[in-house]
């Protein structure tokens, strides 16, 4: 029976199925303050997720409106040096594109067009894309917490997961 190490190939390649899902999940999280509808928005999201042991937080995004408006997220603000997303466990995120958020007051849901992720750890980078995401609005919040959806590998290392699943609840954002 062969044992495997921390180094191993088998730990590398499991440490970057979580990078994976890590990245796509990253931006997407929100912190637990929620605003009440009627309270003064201020243009800004906040997130915070926590996957495969590691956590990633990022606060004060800057939107283009205020929810339930469409809006968008820059992306600027989000990653470093304008922005502070941060993740622990070695593992770094960069949100590639400015996603798109669009409201449906009545239905309670929020849908967002693309998100482009490109998440590295050590000497590994893997870039995915996941389209029309659905967010359900947690009661009279403006936070939105996801539908399950996958996103596909678009470049990066062979160690790479083809696609990764984000399961429904393990991402959120807050507009404040």
């Amino acid at each position: 029976m062969r044992h495997f190490t921390h180094g191993t190939r088998l730990s590398r390649i499991t440490g970057t199925a979580g990078i994976a899902t890590l990245a796509v999940a990253a931006v997407f999280a929100g912190t637990g303050t929620a605003l009440a509808r009627g309270a003064a928005a201020d243009l800004k999201a906040d997130g915070v997720i926590v996957v495969a042991g590691s956590t990633c937080t990022w606060t004060n995004a800057t939107t283009s409106a205020a929810a339930p408006a469409a809006l968008t997220v820059d992306r600027g603000t989000i990653n470093a040096p304008g922005g502070n997303l941060a993740c622990g466990g070695g593992i770094a995120a960069t949100l590639n594109n400015n996603p798109a958020f669009t409201f449906d007051d009545a239905a309670g849901t929020a849908r967002t067009d693309l998100n482009d992720i490109t998440g590295r750890q050590s000497f590994i980078s893997c870039r995915y894309k996941a389209t029309n995401i659905v967010w359900d609005r947690d009661g009279t919040t403006r936070k939105y917490v996801n539908r399950a959806f996958t996103a596909a590998k678009t470049s990066g290392s062979f160690l790479c997961p083809g696609s990764v699943t984000t399961a429904a609840g393990d991402a959120s954002v807050l507009f404040h």
